[in-house]
């Protein structure tokens, strides 16, 4: 936490012409800075990548809503955005600070929504002090916080309708035992995670239906079927797999449920989610461009809105088609001692839903950064994994979309149609955001 306070005032502070009189300029780093201390918390409190995008929509809505009350470059969400209210500027807050307020938003949100909401308020105050010494006067500071306060509360008014909170009173989802049909996966053989998922609200899309993906391949064990040609796929892949793949499938892994076994004790290993790893990849993309923190505020937030309605497309599928996991076939069928590279998530198998975040992140970020963008992708270093580098966020998605066949754990038309899938969600987002009078 130190070290990140420590880089924004540095970049702040490099900012100024006039250290001493004038307030700190925010650069898009700080924005990075509040997503990488909320998937901190997320990977404490164990978040799964479905309800983790729901808190990350919501942290950066609040954060963009304050900018576009006080630029008008840049669009309220109101009618852009399923039953969005409209926000209006408290006039009784004098001499706040915009970015100073946009950050405070992002972080009030996140912690009346995430669980640890303690160690979100911790790093909120080291932020403030930070403030303090780095050129904002008391005045500005709790002005700022008091607006942020402000435009929290209708934010998370707006969370609180999407009807999130009842899936706790839904009956407790069963698995269908039915030959074909998901089953939960060794070693930890975990529920089925957030089965109910399709019922939250989507933000931009009509509906969780809109961009319905083809049934899966029809399941059978008929050695001539298109199923098994697909089983036979994963299990050849599985055998005599290149070290590039196996780094591939490592690198992409982002499975917060991974558990180590060793026979006598389970650990969980901690890991990002999907999400957190796209968002990531829009810091890297931000700062290499030199987008201004207004600029950078927006496009996090149209990532965010991207990755809330694809996992709710994907989820609708999966526990629609209800799909057996490659391991449980495979297993059962072909060989029985068959494991594959990466531990399989607990949940249904079709969509992919590395492959269609995945696309859904790469088309928004090309709407803002275009088609050939290189970059550096070194976000989960302090996970342990070497960066890799890519041409464009299309080359991304689609090794992070093909890195599911290389784990062991997605079908090819999972992967395919997800991205197919991922690539609609993402164009609609950009359009309905975009073509706005």
């Amino acid at each position: 936490m130190k070290r990140l306070l420590y880089t924004f005032l540095m970049i702040s502070l490099a900012g100024c012409k006039d250290r001493i009189h004038k307030e700190p300029v925010f650069t898009s780093v700080i924005i990075g800075q509040v997503i990488e201390q909320m998937t901190e918390v997320m990977i404490h409190d164990i978040t799964n990548p479905p309800l983790a995008a729901r808190f990350f929509s919501y942290a950066c809505l609040a954060g963009y809503e304050v900018v576009a009350q006080n630029n008008a470059t840049y669009k309220s969400m109101h009618e852009a955005l399923n039953e969005y209210p409209h926000c209006k500027r408290p006039d009784s807050i004098p001499s706040y600070n915009v970015q100073l307020s946009a950050v405070l938003a992002m972080l009030q949100t996140a912690q009346k929504m995430q669980p640890s909401e303690k160690l979100l308020a911790a790093f909120e105050k080291h932020f403030i002090d930070s403030c303090k010494r780095s050129g904002f006067n008391e005045e500005t500071i709790n002005n700022s916080l008091r607006y942020a306060k402000a435009v929290s509360k209708k934010i998370l008014a707006y969370a609180k309708a999407d009807r999130y909170n009842k899936i706790s009173n839904y009956i407790r989802y069963t698995p269908v035992a039915k030959e074909g049909c998901w089953y939960p996966t060794p070693p930890g053989f975990l529920p089925a995670v957030e089965p109910y998922f399709s019922t939250v609200r989507t933000l931009a899309l009509d509906s969780c239906t809109q961009f319905k993906a083809p049934p899966p391949t029809i399941f059978s064990t008929g050695r001539k079927t298109a199923f098994y040609k697909l089983l036979l796929q994963n299990y050849e892949e599985g055998k005599e797999m290149p070290m590039e793949h196996r780094v591939i499938a490592a690198f992409w892994d982002c499975n917060p449920f991974a558990i180590q076994d060793d026979g006598h004790l389970i650990m969980s290993s901690k890991k990002i989610s999907p999400g957190a790893h796209w968002l990531g990849i829009t810091g890297i993309a931000c700062s290499k461009a030199g987008k201004n923190f207004e600029d950078a505020m927006q496009i996090y937030t149209n990532v965010a809105i991207g990755l809330m309605d694809a996992f709710i497309c994907c989820w609708d599928e999966k526990f629609r088609s209800n799909r057996i996991r490659p391991e449980t076939a495979i297993r059962k069928y072909i060989d029985p001692h068959w494991t594959p590279v990466l531990q399989t998530p607990p949940f249904p198998e079709y969509l992919s839903g590395h492959s269609v975040i995945s696309a859904c992140s790469a088309t928004i970020l090309t709407h803002f950064f275009g088609e050939n963008f290189a970059y550096t992708d070194s976000v989960e270093v302090s996970y342990g994994l070497a960066p890799r580098h890519f041409s464009s966020f299309n080359q991304a998605a689609q090794e992070a979309a093909i890195s599911r066949f290389y784990g062991g754990i997605h079908f090819m038309d999972a992967i395919e149609n997800g991205l197919i899938a991922g690539n609609k969600v993402g164009k609609y987002v950009i359009q309905k955001l975009t073509n706005r009078q």
